[in-house]
């Protein structure tokens, strides 16, 4: 919600801060290249003081941005505010994978990952939404959009404290191997981790440069990074156009242009709804597909991804009905949703417990498009129009969308020849050849 609700606020905060556009622009746009960045060493901090500290130390700092925006008094302390935002807000959104992968067999990771997309596209398209009737308000503007934030901040930071628990192996067994030795004051109980484990320092290194080189190395992390890094420098760039392209071509007023971006939970229902069917799928064919069998409806998504920009593109005339660009709309959060499932678990299950370092990777390369289309996107729109703008971009994903459908068909032999993904097979192996040896 944090990302998205910022924008409705930008035309009164150009004229409360006497700055330009184009600075508030990139105070909109800001955030994600803290999203992009943080998760870099995030792990190696889990690792170190395990997730649950991590969640509440970030979540704490993710608030206290809240008030720093709202009563800031020029443009740079919101930049500033916005991009350490992002940095403290994207421990929640790339640390899930290896959470849901602590908790869950691979089997049974599609409906939390379900839960946490749902949440997430929820949460992105609600923002503007309440944000445009608060900006609207005299009495309340873009100030009071970061105050109710912060307020709703720090109620999920009082369910954290309550209800979340430690979920990595190692920091529970180091924790428990501590309380058996200082109960029995001997010190023959250590857990495996506490020895094998590198210093911090090692750690931060190997979390800065593993996600990049499995970006690079790994074909699943770099093709997959690069198909979801358009479709969600895409998406921002669709959340800024929503309101003047349908106050423009449709003479919406502010508030009506706002509940065109419920047609995005729609789109994110729809998600759900086909997620069904993809999980029975994923459970009759797990045997013979493995991990490729998470992406029978990713297929299906890398076709409608381009097809709704196309249909976004053209209906965008005044002799056009708005249905049909909000129908696009619900189609592009469907295609969103399943392609977004479909990388998180994909990835999850094939990289085991290197999932959060190519989930990393692919945060950081998904969120500096996520920051840098923003920043041309006016530009674009105003010398090409919605028109051919959107068209270049249904092209672009129209030569995307192989990507998904190769990995159906040649992943097996693909992730064979990756050093990452193979250990994860014969781990795997492993365990089940103990599992029938204990029979």
């Amino acid at each position: 919600m944090a990302a998205t609700a910022f924008a409705a606020g930008i035309p009164r905060m150009v004229e409360d801060l006497s700055c330009s556009k184009s600075l508030v622009i990139l105070a909109f746009a800001i955030f994600n290249l803290g999203f992009a960045l943080t998760p870099l060493v995030t792990a190696a901090f889990s690792e170190e003081f395990g997730r649950n500290t991590l969640y509440f130390v970030s979540h704490v700092g993710f608030m206290l941005m809240f008030v720093m925006i709202a009563k800031a008094h020029n443009i740079v302390t919101v930049i500033v505010g916005r991009l350490l935002q992002g940095a403290f807000g994207s421990t929640a959104a790339t640390m899930v994978g290896g959470s849901i992968a602590d908790l869950f067999p691979p089997q049974e990771r599609g409906i939390p990952m379900t839960i946490f997309s749902v949440a997430y596209f929820t949460g992105c398209s609600a923002g503007p939404v309440f944000s445009g009737y608060l900006e609207v308000d005299d009495r309340l503007g873009w100030r009071w959009i970061e105050w109710i934030q912060m307020m709703i901040s720090a109620v999920q930071l009082i369910v954290l404290l309550l209800v979340m628990k430690e979920t990595r192996v190692g920091i529970l067994l180091t924790r428990k191997a501590k309380k058996l030795r200082k109960s029995t004051k001997s010190n023959r109980y250590r857990a495996r981790i506490e020895d094998e484990r590198p210093p911090l320092r090692t750690l931060v290194l190997i979390a800065c440069t593993r996600p990049i080189y499995l970006l690079f190395s790994e074909y699943v992390v770099g093709s997959f990074s690069l198909w979801i890094a358009f479709l969600w420098g895409i998406y921002f760039v669709l959340i800024r156009s929503i309101t003047p392209t349908f106050m423009g071509l449709h003479g919406f007023s502010t508030q009506e242009a706002g509940l065109i971006y419920l047609a995005l939970p729609i789109g994110a229902f729809l998600g759900v709804c086909s997620n069904v069917f993809q999980e029975r799928l994923y459970k009759s064919n797990v045997a013979t597909r493995r991990q490729e069998a998470r992406l029978y409806f990713a297929c299906f998504a890398g076709v409608l991804f381009p097809a709704s920009m196309f249909i976004y593109a053209w209906c965008a005339h005044s002799t056009v009905t708005w249905v049909a660009q909000a129908f696009a709309l619900v189609l592009f959060v469907w295609a969103a949703f399943i392609m977004f499932l479909a990388v998180f678990s994909y990835m999850a299950d094939c990289y085991g417990t290197f999932a959060s370092s190519s989930l990393a990777g692919q945060s950081l390369c998904r969120n500096l498009l996520g920051f840098v289309f923003p920043l041309f996107a006016d530009q674009m729109f105003d010398r090409l129009g919605v028109n051919w703008a959107c068209t270049i971009f249904a092209c672009i994903g129209t030569l995307m969308i192989p990507i998904p459908i190769v990995l159906f068909r040649y992943g097996p032999s693909i992730r064979r020849k990756s050093r990452f993904s193979r250990q994860v097979v014969e781990d795997e192996e492993r365990i089940k050849e103990r599992a029938l040896s204990s029979c």
